[in-house]
């Protein structure tokens, strides 16, 4: 048989005689045969002929060849080529793409010698001119150094300057977007990767700038997908990459900003709010008074909104700057000047309410003074006077919302502490205004207000739960049933009535954000009850919503309140008893013939008062807890009332079950309420009712301390029940995981029997996908009952432990199971794997990496958006068994881009990019095909997928080769 030695010996020959295997394999990954080799032998003879074009036909076999079987070459072989290819750099014009094709070839070796990336671009530099070749040729060039860049940086940096200059020459001129975005990233990454500009830092801004801004739209159905979108995001890195461009981009972009053309204005002003994020106040003094003008014009006239935005978001990051520098005894202070300037145009605006210009003012002063403590120290100095004049001088002067934005982190030496007596007296007086829009901006500043530690004392604090209280109380008398009709209505009454409830919303944000101080908790307190008493009775139209904000905010109070005997107190002995009471009023009313339905028995507002009790009893010392538990236990087992505020209840009651659900906040081990509680949930039928109980159930088998032979009882009548399906099917997708859990997270041997018997559900024909959710109940973190702040005996590593026990189990089960119930596996194993630290996940997906790609595949959208969720980590560091699966992963993960489910879309999109990380030569097979694939999601309806999509094909084309 031939020797692929001597079909290519002509060659050699050429090559310092050197015998080089050139190929193993063409193009489709098939090995060339014999025949078809020696058919192009006789080509290479070519290579030495006197016609041009001869000679290329020669050379472009060569590099075919090279293209496929670069990573076979030894370092001689590749120093001999090299050599090769330099010289014919130098022959005629015909021959050089080619020559290029063979070059770029070489630059993906990994034995590349010493030297030879040098040796390589100085020939290109001094030998071609790259605008005059063609497209395809362009790209290679800038693919060359593209490579070389990340394999031979220290090389290339040892060119210094020279290297700049030659990629300046070469990108001179270049107009195909295609292109652009290589010559982009190879600009990114000399000013990223800190390469020596030298005395050549104009021509490169002057070569890159010339594009800004940009200008490009894609003709109809673009096979390349490029978006102006990409071609922006790449430029702004290169012109916002580093300080030194300053002195030319910052004038650029004041000229720009002065254009007509509102795209220009938007793209100017984001890559003004980039820039200075690199940049110090020196490197901004010399243009502030400009940037000034062209943000204040912008705003004062505009009529976008986009271009509005932009301008404060470019405003607050200027100021932002001149905030962190560094200031020397000689240096100027920037940031006063700069502030001087914004005061002086905007601040005589604000004593003009009636004029259009007081609200541009407004945020303009705004974004300046949330950019920094000191700016808001600066701005507010200056401007609170002012405001609280006006304030005085028109009663309707909404200025009032100006300190929204302008409060610093909460410090001693607070912001608004000079001004605190004028301004608690403006607030509540606009709390007694009949305006609602003045009274929702006041509520807001009280919820701002409550947040600073040294602004307002206890007794102004007290004082403004008292003008809270009133302000509610008005807005209580003022508001009338909202009806479903109102709607119909006219628009104006409807815009007013909504407008009630957002005060009253706001009122009950800032109670609850003032109640941090146990004597403003004694005044907060009463009026959230109320509000709940009200809305209880009817006498005020509150909105579900709006009931449970006040308990939420009634949760908020308890958690940050602070920890005393006296707040101790008011919980056990006011709030919770109120609570209760009310629940219970209203559950027997809702039982009774009533036409009036208590918000308090819906399911939202049962759900909201559990934390509400938890956190209380959490806080309470352990003496008022233990009281608190016996009260909440003769209350659900023997119906005892008598500690309940209002009692008029029947001696004798029987208590709804769906008031279970507060027990999981106060009731930590009273296992006489076991029986009852196991009962409630296997045959209950409510569902908020048997998830309850059976999460009390769990809690109290979770600390029970009662012998093992209890607990072994309990269980095996439990599965006992399981297996004559006598227990309702509820309890046996909810209970049987609530209870293993329970003992899972103790390390109580008897869990695996409670977790085998949920494997066996798999099979289950009924209950195999909801045995299968019931594993993602099993490793999830609770909320409620089964963690440590409510007393749980919870061990480290449990997690780990579980799946390392029962993996096996998993995989067996999926391997014996018919295909109608392999997806019940598959969802059980994405929701474990899921909850698994992603430390555990890196270690054990390649056992299971064949398992995760047939989650994948599976059509339920909650198991492929888990099993994206473990993917995506461990693709940052992959193993070598996903490297191996890597065409099986990107036709899945591709095929998920078109998923109806928006979060699937965007997982499988950020999988995707996370793949163009990989080694280029795993991935470079792929990249057409994931290319076209992303052109669909470019066009997606929802911004964020948008936004995914544009991020990933980015990078794969960065990441080109």
């Amino acid at each position: 048989m031939t020797n692929y030695k001597d079909i290519y010996r002509h060659c050699c020959m050429l090559c310092s005689q050197e015998n080089i295997l050139l190929h193993k394999y063409c193009r489709d990954g098939v090995k060339m045969s014999v025949q078809s080799i020696l058919n192009t032998a006789a080509s290479l003879l070519s290579l030495t002929s006197s016609q041009p074009h001869t000679r290329a036909r020669g050379v472009q076999l060569l590099s075919e060849v090279l293209q496929e079987c670069y990573g076979d070459l030894t370092e001689r072989e590749v120093e001999v080529l090299i050599a090769f290819y330099e010289n014919r750099l130098k022959d005629h014009y015909v021959i050089t793409p080619p020559v290029l094709r063979g070059l770029k070839a070489l630059t993906k070796c990994t034995v590349l010698p010493p030297g030879s990336a040098v040796s390589m671009l100085r020939s290109l530099f001094q030998d071609v001119h790259v605008q005059s070749l063609m497209l395809a040729e362009r790209a290679c060039v800038y693919n060359m150094l593209i490579n070389l860049m990340e394999t031979r940086e220290a090389e290339l940096k040892g060119l210094g300057a020279d290297f700049v200059f030659g990629f300046v020459q070469s990108m001179d001129g270049e107009r195909d977007p295609r292109n652009l975005l290589l010559a982009f990233q190879i600009a990114k990454t000399i000013i990223s990767r800190g390469y020596d500009l030298g005395k050549f830092t104009e021509e490169l801004f002057e070569v890159t700038s010339c594009y800004f801004p940009i200008d490009f739209t894609p003709p109809p159905n673009d096979p390349h997908g490029i978006t102006k979108e990409d071609l922006i995001q790449m430029l702004r890195a290169v012109l916002t990459g580093t300080p030194k461009f300053a002195e030319f981009l910052l004038p650029l972009i004041i000229e720009k900003l002065d254009s007509d053309v509102q795209s220009a204005k938007l793209d100017s002003l984001q890559t003004l709010t980039v820039c200075v994020s690199q940049y110090e106040h020196k490197d901004l003094a010399e243009f502030l008074e400009g940037l000034w003008v062209s943000i204040r014009r912008e705003v004062f006239q505009t009529s976008s909104e986009r271009i509005e935005s932009a301008c404060l978001a470019a405003l607050t990051a200027l100021t932002s700057c001149l905030s962190r520098s560094v200031l020397s005894s000689e240096s100027e202070d920037c940031l006063s000047t700069f502030l001087d300037l914004v005061l002086k145009d905007c601040k005589h605006h604000l004593s003009e309410p009636d004029l259009k210009l007081v609200w541009p003012s407004a945020k303009l002063l705004q974004a300046s003074c949330s950019a920094s403590i000191r700016a808001s120290h600066v701005i507010t100095a200056s401007v609170m006077p002012n405001i609280v004049e006006q304030y005085n001088i028109w009663s309707h002067y909404n200025l009032l919302c100006f300190p929204l934005c302008v409060f610093p982190p909460p410090l001693e030496d607070s912001v608004f502490l000079a001004y605190r007596e004028s301004l608690c007296s403006m607030v509540f007086s606009a709390l007694s205004e009949s305006n609602s829009s003045l009274q929702i901006t006041a509520t807001s500043v009280l919820t701002s207000l409550g947040q600073q530690t040294g602004d307002i004392q206890p007794v102004d604090l007290g004082h403004i739960c008292l003008q809270s209280e009133r302000s509610l109380s008005s807005c209580f008398s003022q508001t009338a049933c909202l009806p479903s009709a109102l709607m119909d209505q006219d628009n104006t009454e409807a815009s007013e009535k909504l407008s009630h409830h957002a005060v009253r919303q706001r009122c009950l944000s800032a109670l609850a954000a003032v109640s941090v101080h146990p004597s403003v908790v004694q005044e907060s307190t009463p009026v959230l009850l109320e509000v709940l008493s009200s809305a209880h009775t009817g006498s005020v139209n509150f909105l579900v919503e709006e009931v449970v904000l006040a308990c939420r905010s009634l949760q908020r109070i308890a958690e940050q309140v602070q920890d005393t005997e006296e707040t101790g107190r008011c919980f056990h002995e006011v709030i919770i008893p109120r609570l209760l009471g009310l629940t219970l009023q209203a559950a027997l009313q809702d039982e009774g013939s009533s036409g009036h339905r208590s918000p308090l028995v819906e399911e939202a507002v049962l759900s909201a008062m559990v934390p509400v009790i938890s956190t209380s009893c959490s806080r309470l010392q352990p003496q008022l807890a233990e009281q608190t538990a016996s009260r909440a236990t003769s209350l659900f087992l023997n119906g005892d009332v008598s500690f309940l505020p209002d009692n008029s209840f029947p001696s004798h009651i029987q208590l709804q079950s769906q008031m279970v659900c507060l027990l999981m906040g106060c009731v930590h081990c009273r296992n006489e309420l076991l029986s009852e509680l196991e009962e409630m949930s296997c045959t209950c039928t409510h569902t908020l009712s048997y998830t309850s109980a059976a999460k009390c159930f769990a809690g109290l088998i979770n600390k029970s301390l009662q012998g093992a032979l209890v607990l072994q009882t309990i269980v095996h009548w439990y599965v006992s029940t399981l297996g004559l399906l006598k227990a309702s099917r509820y309890s046996i997708v909810f209970f049987n995981p609530q209870v293993a859990k329970a003992l899972l997270v103790r390390y109580h041997p008897l869990s695996t029997t409670l977790t085998d018997k949920l494997f066996s559900l798999l099979d289950n024909t009924d209950l195999g996908s909801m045995a299968a959710d019931g594993f993602s109940l099993l490793m999830s973190d609770s909320a409620d009952v089964l963690n440590r702040a409510c007393h749980a005996d919870v061990r480290i590593m449990y997690r780990q432990r579980f799946f390392s026990e029962n993996s096996a189990k998993l995989v067996q089960g999926f391997n014996a199971a018919p295909q109608e119930k392999k997806p019940n596996y598959l969802k059980a194993l994405s929701n474990i794997v899921n909850k698994l630290p992603k430390q555990v996940q890196v270690t054990e997906l390649p056992a299971l990496l064949s398992l995760l790609l047939e989650a994948l595949s599976c059509p339920d959208g909650g198991v492929q958006l888990s099993t994206l969720s473990c993917l995506e980590p461990v693709l940052a560091d992959p193993p070598a068994a996903l490297i191996q699966q890597l065409e099986a992963l990107v036709s899945r993960l591709l095929a998920l881009t078109s998923s109806p489910a928006m979060d699937v879309r965007i997982a499988s999109l950020r999988c995707i990019h996370a793949l163009s990380r990989f080694p280029v030569h795993e991935v470079l097979p792929f990249r057409a095909q994931v290319l076209r694939a992303l052109a669909r999601p470019l066009d997606d309806k929802k911004r964020l997928v948008r936004n995914e999509a544009v991020q990933a094909r980015g990078e794969w084309y960065d990441g080109s080769c």
